[in-house]
C-alpha cells in the first residue's frame, strides 16, 4: 500500500494535484484545503490512502495523519465511500466534524452532496464512541458555526464561501459574534 508520497507538485487541478515522485506521477485527490498548501513545482508531501477497487486504483492524499485517521473512520462506516468521505473532510476541520459528531450534529454533515438524514445519522451513530472526543466547548463552537453560516447567507455569501471562510478561524474563538467577525476578514483578505 502507498502510505506516503513526498515529491514535486506538477499539476494542481479542481479536486486533484499530480506529484511526481522518483519520475512517476501519481494523481492524488485531495481536499481544498490541502491542495490550497500546494505550489507547482514546489516539493510536497501528502498522506496517502489508496482504494483498490476491480478496476481502479485510486489515491487520496492528506496534509496530516490526523485527516488520514479520519478518512479511515468515515469509511469504515458502510455506504460511506473514499469520494463521500473527502467530500466530508472539505466541508471542515477534522476537530469540528469531531466535534460535530461527538454532539451528535446530524445537521452539519448533511450540507455534504450525497449524505442525507439518515446516513448523517449512521456517521453520527457508528463514530461517536471513536472520534475520541467528549461533548465539550468545541461541541458549543458547531452550533456557533450553525449560527455564523446562517448569518453569512444572510449576508449573499454562498454556503461553500461561508464555510471555506469558517475553516480559517481558529477554534480557540468560540463565540459566534467573533467567529463570524474573523470569516467576513479572511473573506475581505482574499
Amino acid at each position: 500500500m502507498i502510505g506516503h508520497l513526498e515529491g514535486t507538485v506538477r499539476k494542481i487541478s479542481i479536486g486533484s494535484v499530480i506529484l511526481s515522485c522518483g519520475g512517476v506521477g501519481y494523481k492524488i485527490a485531495a481536499t481544498k484545503e490541502s491542495l490550497a498548501r500546494l505550489r507547482l513545482n514546489e516539493t510536497a508531501a501528502l498522506w496517502t490512502h489508496l482504494a483498490v477497487r476491480e478496476d481502479v486504483l485510486d489515491l487520496y492524499g492528506f496534509s496530516t495523519e490526523e485527516e488520514l485517521h479520519f478518512f479511515g473512520l468515515l469509511l469504515m462506516v458502510s455506504g460511506i465511500g473514499p469520494k463521500s468521505a473527502l467530500a466530508i473532510l472539505d466541508i471542515a476541520s477534522v476537530e469540528t466534524l469531531r466535534s460535530a459528531i461527538a454532539a451528535g450534529n446530524s445537521g452539519y454533515l448533511t450540507n455534504v452532496s450525497g449524505i442525507g438524514k439518515k446516513t448523517a445519522e449512521k456517521i453520527i451513530l457508528e463514530l461517536r464512541d471513536k472520534v475520541g472526543v467528549a461533548q465539550s466547548e468545541t461541541s458549543a463552537a458547531i452550533s456557533g458555526d450553525e449560527e455564523t453560516l446562517e448569518a453569512m447567507r444572510a449576508l449573499g455569501y454562498s454556503l461553500q464561501e461561508a464555510r471555506d471562510a469558517l475553516r480559517k478561524v481558529p477554534m480557540e474563538i468560540k463565540n459566534p459574534n467573533e467567529r463570524l467577525r474573523e470569516a467576513l476578514k479572511s473573506i475581505g483578505r482574499s
